[in-house]
């Protein structure tokens, strides 16, 4: 990416925001986290039923839900009412290149899920609660190379039919609550949209402990991402 005009480091000429001070992803250092009794556990609540397409964004996958009502919400933590969920995507690198987008202590992970949700209850629509700061939660989950992980292996599995850039298929009865780890502890941080438009509206909750891919599940992801244009940026719309 450093190489080209359209990588990381050139996006605060097309995005100032991009050089704000709630950029993410950040280095999460545990020594100087601050617990906060305030925070609560988080609530959520998936219905299989609202997952429609899955689709080829160019640099990753994205598996996207029916977010007309509050079908399936996150919760609690420090959030304030009802975040709606509206899709979910995955940053890995490439083979078992570490790919996640935060890091803990140093630590890089093979890769990163990221669930989508956005505020119900103060806004009519993703995109415009995409532009608010309390307008959207990102909810950060670590996979480290480890066992097969047979709840991706469904998404991995379907992969192979959506190879080219902006292609989609039906993706139904899918729980993403399957894709969690069984401990919810996280972190939290106001922070940012990761890539273009890097808004920062969003409240981050990054669980602490990771989930496990194999490498050949991530060596498919790879392969099919390998054909695909150096494209970025999170459709609002």
């Amino acid at each position: 990416s450093l190489k080209t005009e359209s990588g990381p480091v050139h996006w605060n000429k097309f995005f100032p925001i991009a050089d704000g001070d709630q950029q993410s992803p950040i280095e999460i250092k545990t020594k100087e986290v601050k617990y906060d009794s305030s925070l609560r556990p988080l609530s959520i609540k998936y219905d299989a039923n609202s997952a429609k397409i899955i689709s080829n964004s160019g640099h990753s996958f994205s598996v996207d839900f029916d977010d007309t009502e509050d079908k399936s919400v996150l919760r609690g933590g420090p959030l304030t009412g009802n975040y709606r969920l509206r899709q979910f995507h995955l940053h890995w690198g490439s083979a078992d290149d570490h790919g996640s987008e935060h890091v803990v202590d140093g630590v890089r992970y093979a890769a990163e899920l990221h669930v989508v949700h956005w505020n119900s209850d103060k806004y009519p629509s993703f995109v415009e609660a995409a532009h608010e700061p309390d307008g959207l939660a990102v909810l950060g989950v670590f996979l480290q190379i480890g066992e097969h992980n047979s709840q991706l292996q469904k998404i991995t599995d379907i992969l192979d039919s959506i190879k080219e850039k902006g292609k989609q298929t039906r993706f139904t009865n899918f729980d993403p609550l399957s894709l969690l780890p069984p401990s919810w502890d996280y972190w939290t941080y106001p922070g940012s949209l990761t890539v273009p438009p890097l808004l920062e509206s969003v409240t981050w909750i990054v669980l602490k402990q990771p989930i496990n891919i194999s490498s050949q599940q991530v060596c498919h992801c790879f392969k099919v991402d390998s054909d695909l244009l150096e494209e970025t940026g999170l459709k609002l719309f």
